[in-house]
């Protein structure tokens, strides 16, 4: 099914600590808009889309939003490398490090802990198109709000490329949600 490339999509070389943008940076892998709910909401919605390519498409999408958490535990791995029991709490990040040490687990920015909430499935098609395209404006955002809370250019580099993944992931569910509709107003009612 999958044939696994044993490198990130994007490459990943943080070399200064930051703390903070780690804190922050977490929400993009364990928070309500972050990789992880995109990627097991677009895998979920792909059983009821009427169509291969709807399927597909979500199929593609959904998997590399998983490459996407591989690449943002990345980041926040590099950001942490090295980091103290002691800076860690002056971060706020005393919590994570008595539970996980310094182990990356997906929280969001304040430190509450993923869960399955986060994630959208109605089962109609054109609902959850139009659900897919508000994630990803909201992942865009939310990377833009990231972008603007660091001046580390190894950070920013790999902020705007997944930035820029969340562009095309919502001209693709917009055009996905052109042939849904297309479909719907084929079909002939008696």
């Amino acid at each position: 099914m999958w044939n696994y490339d044993k490198k990130l999509e994007y490459p990943v070389k943080i070399k200064n600590k930051d703390l903070n943008m780690a804190k922050f940076l977490v929400t993009q892998y364990g928070g309500p808009d972050g990789e992880l709910s995109a990627a097991i909401t677009y895998l979920n919605q792909r059983y009821t889309m009427p169509t291969g390519k709807t399927k597909g498409l979500l199929t593609d999408i959904g998997t590399e939003e998983l490459a996407h958490v591989e690449i943002i535990c990345a980041m926040v791995y590099q950001l942490l490398k090295g980091a103290t029991p002691d800076e860690l709490k002056a971060a706020g990040l005393g919590g994570n490090y008595a539970q996980h040490d310094n182990a990356v687990f997906p929280t969001d920015a304040n430190g509450v802990p993923w869960t399955a909430a986060y994630t959208s499935t109605l089962g109609n098609p054109v609902t959850d198109l139009h659900n897919d395209m508000a994630a990803e404006q909201k992942a865009k955002s939310t990377y833009e709000h990231l972008i603007e809370l660091t001046d580390d250019y190894d950070v920013k580099d790999v902020l705007k490329f997944l930035w820029s993944r969340e562009v095309i992931h919502y001209q693709r569910f917009g055009e996905a949600l052109m042939s849904v509709y297309d479909l719907v107003d084929n079909k002939k009612c008696y």
